[in-house]
């Protein structure tokens, strides 16, 4: 796969995207798929939320134009077509949480056990894990996992979907300068890559349109399958780079997950006290919000291209720093405990 080709796969599935995104907010209009603000929620008008959608049929024309058909891209075919019913229907009519757990465990079963992309083992800093019969139940939770942390940092305009994009393009240049840009992922990567930034144009802040969770669902659903496909060919050196490079969503959803347990709260209860809740709290704009965030996402996309491409030893000691300078952060917020009653308190 040539650069020229490259180029038109991400061109042909922006413009598509980008120009078909008017007619996804006339039907989520006219169905009532529409994001209706609360107390939790940052948004003062209705916004349509079904802008998935739009992205799912920028990812189909792009397998249509330049993917192959493989018992591998139809469990993904069959996967996604689950996940993003689901979200629809949700976008429309929301659905109880335990009944969307369950379609995404469908969704995630389908790669491993039709699809036979399995996580069976892991590399990363010179250590070596075999999962042995724990591999099936290991991957389809790996994606569960990756499709909830998605879901979960989808909570300002533009901010899951650039998150996404900077994941798509970061993987991308991997494959392009290590020289393999035949497999499968990276055919994903790039028509995905398109198809997000066509979504963009009408999400950023402020947004025309939200992603809702047939957008965020799908998207956790395709970056989970482009990191189990790259332990099959040379795209990854190991499983810790394109885990670091969700460094930002997956690190937002275990301090949710914290948070809940210490204030006895049910995991799946949603609140006000995410990355992104604690930047607005300071004062800062909705979009310097998300650009801060991109801007940390991206210092980790470089310090994974570090890693991959250059020296790996400078790229762990970088991987600490960034980590240690976000713990300094996260323990200056509420993300964990709420400093703000224990000052009443005192």
């Amino acid at each position: 796969m040539d650069i020229k080709q490259i180029i038109l796969m991400v061109a042909i599935t922006f413009l598509f995207v980008a120009l078909f995104m008017p007619v996804v907010i006339h039907i989520a209009t006219h169905v009532g798929a529409m994001d209706i603000p609360n107390a939790r929620k940052v948004h003062k008008k209705p916004i349509p939320r079904l802008g998935g959608f739009g992205i799912y049929f920028g990812f189909l024309l792009g397998y249509m134009l330049f993917g192959k058909e493989s018992v591998q891209m139809n469990s993904i075919l069959i996967g996604s077509f689950v996940i993003v019913v689901t979200g629809v229907i949700d976008d429309i009519k929301p659905i109880p949480a335990k009944y969307k757990f369950c379609s995404q465990l469908i969704g995630a079963a389908i790669i491993p056990l039709y699809g036979g992309i399995v996580l069976r083992n892991i590399s990363a800093f010179g250590l070596y894990m075999q999962f042995g019969m724990f591999s099936y139940p290991i991957t389809i939770l790996f994606i569960v996992a990756i499709i909830n942390c998605i879901n979960l940092i989808d909570g300002l305009d533009g901010l899951a979907g650039g998150l996404s994009s900077i994941y798509f393009l970061t993987v991308g240049i991997i494959a392009l300068i290590i020289g393999n840009s035949t497999g499968l992922d990276i055919v994903l990567t790039f028509i995905m890559l398109g198809s997000t930034l066509g979504f963009l144009v009408h999400n950023f802040n402020p947004a025309k349109i939200f992603m809702g969770d047939s957008g965020s669902m799908f998207l956790g659903y395709i970056i989970a399958v482009i990191a189990l496909l790259g332990f099959k060919n040379i795209t990854f050196t190991s499983f810790i780079v394109p885990v670091f490079l969700l460094a930002i969503p997956i690190l937002d959803t275990l301090f949710a997950i914290l948070r809940r347990v210490i204030n006895h709260k049910p995991i799946s209860m949603p609140d006000k006290n995410h990355l992104h809740h604690q930047l607005l709290n300071m004062k800062f704009s909705q979009r310097t919000t998300v650009l801060i965030i991109y801007a940390v996402d991206i210092l980790f996309a470089i310090v994974s291209i570090i890693y991959v491409l250059g020296d790996s030893r400078q790229g762990i000691i970088i991987y600490a720093i960034l980590f240690i300078l976000v713990f300094i952060v996260i323990a200056k917020t509420n993300i964990i405990f709420d400093h703000s009653k224990k000052k009443k308190m005192k």
